[in-house]
């Protein structure tokens, strides 16, 4: 059952992109997120009270879950949301964030003594150019970038350093309470973005209802869940990888639902990336 979880996890990782289409229509985007987290605190502490699940013994472990809960959520999803609201393409954050892995391969052996062999970088490379051609056959590459990619590459810090964080130092939290944990900053820090930087604003149509709904239970708890084992079980590196697949899940779920063209030198970044993955993550 375990060997399912990666893929499972890129999966409905990736229904993530397609849920934010169905509500951003409706909401401003951390609204969208404050909502979001909201209903998952709720949710989940509702669920951790009822199931007598533990919680940290010391205060450092509160801190330690609520840091990487707050780079992996807050900062992560602020800064793709705000770019793209800001114009900057879905396919050049896609791309941004998708050097996630290779960060997080340079991390790794400095901060948790990860040895990451030749062929595991390899396929890191692999795996990058792989997204690459993804996001330029499917979205194009030329664009303005200027100021819109700061929160892009905010998001990409998050992630990289929240997936660090949480491995080396409160990698194996309950995941029912540790969510809460979580989840209680990020929706601070984000109340405090909105105050300061925006208006909340939500239109509640039966779409924005479903799409919130979908992310809370399939991306707030599954999705997350999924990760925070992966996490605790499995090399930082081999995690990270993952991510390259994550573009090419979408664009397989966008030409499913939405009837999006997939063009020929897509489908040959979805090869080598799958490929740069595999180099990684298989034991030889």
């Amino acid at each position: 059952m375990k060997r399912i979880y990666p893929l499972l996890f890129v999966f409905l990782w990736s229904t993530g992109f397609i849920g934010a289409r169905f509500g951003l229509p409706y909401s401003e985007p951390l609204s969208f997120l404050l909502a979001r987290y909201l209903c998952v605190i709720v949710l989940m502490a509702a669920i951790s009270f009822l199931s007598h699940a533990p919680w940290p013994q010391h205060p450092r472990q509160w801190v330690h879950i609520g840091v990487s809960g707050l780079l992996i959520h807050a900062v992560y999803l602020g800064g793709v949301f705000i770019s793209i609201k800001h114009g900057l393409p879905a396919g050049i954050a896609a791309l941004v964030v998708g050097m996630q892995p290779l960060l997080t391969a340079l991390g790794a052996g400095w901060l948790l003594g990860e040895r990451v062999s030749m062929r595991k970088w390899l396929g890191l490379v692999l795996g990058f150019i792989g997204v690459a051609l993804v996001v330029s056959g499917k979205f194009g590459i030329t664009a303005k970038l200027g100021p819109m990619l700061i929160p892009a590459l905010a998001a990409l810090l998050g992630i990289t350093v929240g997936t660090l964080y949480q491995k080396r130092f409160c990698a194996g939290f309950d995941l029912r309470t540790g969510s809460v944990i979580q989840f209680i900053p990020s929706a601070i820090v984000t109340a405090i973005a909105i105050a300061l930087f925006t208006e909340f604003r939500i239109v509640w149509t039966g779409q924005f209802a479903f799409a919130l709904g979908w992310l809370v239970l399939v991306l707030s708890i599954g999705a997350i869940s999924l990760l925070n084992l992966l996490i605790h079980s499995g090399s930082a590196v081999n995690v990270a990888s993952l991510f390259y697949l994550v573009p090419l899940s979408t664009a397989l779920i966008a030409w499913a639902v939405f009837g999006e063209t997939l063009p020929l030198l897509s489908l040959a970044g979805m090869v080598l990336a799958v490929g740069g993955v595999y180099l990684v993550v298989k034991r030889w």
